[in-house]
């Protein structure tokens, strides 16, 4: 059970995020994808219980496949996009002899923007996680970096003080202590 405290400190609760109910489901989802994908356990069983990882190394995977989502579904917006260009261009081709076929191709053309919508909605929440995903990468390696920095300037600091200590302090108080004591007598 020692690993379960220390995750719980290196970890942050989703709900407190700033996500919606929705972005929190997504980020969820994503988070056990990108586990999955780095054979990460503990990724996974953080998201499981509703926390983020804190640690640099699964928010950089997360980012990473968030990114590659994020490109995936931009490729497919494109795509959509094109197929409804091509059925506008069909029907106004084709309005005179498409009579019947019309509301066909309305429908399937209305299909194709309510893909794009939904499309756009969860590139917005999954820019939207990966945001906070990159800020919170941000911090914990800026304060793993200032962790490294404090540890080796506190060692120097402690030979140097060290040094300083031997060489002075311990003469100057043993000549000052007998010779206070002969001033009192």
């Amino acid at each position: 059970m020692p690993s379960t405290d220390a995750n719980a400190v290196n970890a942050v609760e989703d709900t407190q995020l700033g996500l919606t109910d929705e972005e929190i489901a997504l980020l969820r989802y994503h988070q056990v994808q990108a586990a999955g994908s780095s054979s990460s356990r503990a990724a996974s069983r953080a998201s499981s219980q509703g926390r983020l990882l804190l640690d640099s190394s699964s928010l950089a995977t997360l980012s990473h496949h968030l990114d590659r989502l994020m490109q995936q579904m931009q490729v497919r917006i494109e795509y959509l996009s094109e197929q409804s260009s091509l059925v506008t261009m069909q029907q106004y081709d084709h309005a005179g002899n498409l009579v019947d076929n019309a509301d066909a191709e309305i429908a399937r053309f209305q299909d194709i923007m309510a893909q794009i919508d939904e499309l756009e909605v969860d590139f917005d929440r999954i820019a939207h996680i990966r945001d906070i995903v990159r800020d919170y990468r941000h911090r914990v390696e800026q304060l793993e970096h200032e962790l490294g920095q404090s540890s080796q300037s506190s060692r120097s600091g402690r030979e140097h003080r060290h040094h300083r200590h031997h060489g002075h302090g311990h003469g100057h108080r043993q000549e000052a202590a007998p010779g206070g004591r002969r001033h009192r007598h």
